[in-house]
């Protein structure tokens, strides 16, 4: 247990290192900017304070004009910026230290541009608002491509060499050539405009207070849905095959194989099995990946999560939005890897004494 515990700590204490640099890097390349983002947090907290003195008939802010009272809002935002250390290099400990730390307790502030369904422009507002859609589509596709892959991807591995392995093995080789905004592009062009079933734009008509709304959702996601199954199923199906077929061949399940075990039980209850391991973490990275949505292929079909989010706020230079997105991909992703780990070095004895 003892043992476990420093593995727990040390992986956490890299983790939060790499989450660390990946901010210092957002930083930097957007530092410029990054400061006008705090001077207007500035501002706006500043001028909301007097505004709330003054309606409470508050004896501390009373000007005698609008010039009075603007030289005490820049007095006021420059004394902050100091103490924030605003006036010093990107570099320095103390601004690098408050930046950082707004970052990571999701001070993450407003967006220049973007707003939500309701109006507000708060990044934390603008993600909430949006992940639930990346959720939906890609996570709802990627679960039906594991679904496949385990199946089918057992059933080819125990066919080695034949047609239909040759056949998949050539179709996840054009899968993973073909980009996915390119394939995207030929279904619309195909489904919307040739056959004309489906909608080639993925943004509901019904407003989300709406009666008919979750329907009309769900029929516009179909069109990306199938795109991303069509896509994506054939190279998952070869990495389970390939998996799987490395363990064909130890030596207990010719064991199994002596002792007169079906095949189709070798097959999915012992060979997948002792394949979890690595398809839990293929699968596992592959469904953190989805959070944060492929940015070309939810712009294509104008599907309003956060990689359409994205691609708005790179596109504006809205970098409030642009800091926030990173950090929570990021987040997602390492977040992700720990409880990978841990899980299995917790069940895994072999990985336990490895890392002792």
């Amino acid at each position: 247990m003892k043992v476990f515990f420093f593995f727990l700590l040390k992986k956490i204490i890299i983790l939060f290192i790499v989450l660390l640099i990946t901010l210092f890097i957002t930083i930097f390349l957007l530092s410029s900017t990054f400061d006008q983002i705090m001077k207007d947090s500035i501002r706006t907290q500043v001028i909301e304070s007097i505004s709330s003195a003054i309606s409470k008939n508050s004896n501390i802010h009373q000007f005698k004009n609008s010039d009075e009272r603007q030289k005490f809002i820049d007095q006021q935002i420059k004394l902050q910026s100091q103490s924030l250390g605003l006036d010093e290099p990107w570099y320095s400990p103390k601004k690098l230290f408050n930046n950082v730390l707004k970052i990571i307790t999701l001070d993450l502030g407003k967006s220049r541009f973007a707003t939500t369904f309701n109006g507000s422009s708060s990044v934390n507002d603008l993600i909430l608002e949006k992940m639930p859609y990346t959720i939906l589509l890609f996570t709802s596709s990627s679960i039906t491509i594991i679904i496949i892959s385990l199946f089918f991807g057992a059933y080819l591995a125990s066919k080695e060499g034949k047609i239909m392995d040759k056949f998949i093995s050539g179709l996840a080789s054009i899968s993973q050539g073909v980009p996915t905004w390119w394939f995207s592009m030929i279904m619309i062009v195909f489904f919307s405009f040739y056959l004309r079933v489906l909608p080639s734009g993925s943004t509901p008509l019904i407003p989300p207070n709406g009666s008919g709304y979750t329907a009309d959702l769900l029929y516009h996601m179909t069109l990306p849905f199938i795109t991303l199954v069509i896509i994506g199923f054939a190279p998952s199906v070869y990495y389970v095959k390939y998996i799987i077929s490395r363990i064909l061949h130890e030596d207990f399940i010719k064991t199994l194989k002596i002792m007169g075990i079906p095949q189709k039980s070798i097959l999915y209850k012992h060979a997948l099995k002792n394949a979890g391991p690595q398809l839990t973490t293929m699968f596992g990275l592959g469904l953190a990946g989805t959070l944060g949505g492929s940015v070309l292929v939810e712009q294509i079909f104008d599907w309003p999560g956060m990689g359409n989010l994205f691609y708005n706020a790179i596109f504006q230079s809205d970098s409030p939005l642009i800091i926030g997105l990173v950090y929570f991909f990021a987040l997602i992703y390492l977040l992700t890897r720990l409880i990978l780990d841990v899980c299995f070095t917790y069940f895994d004895p072999r990985i336990r004494s490895e890392e002792s």
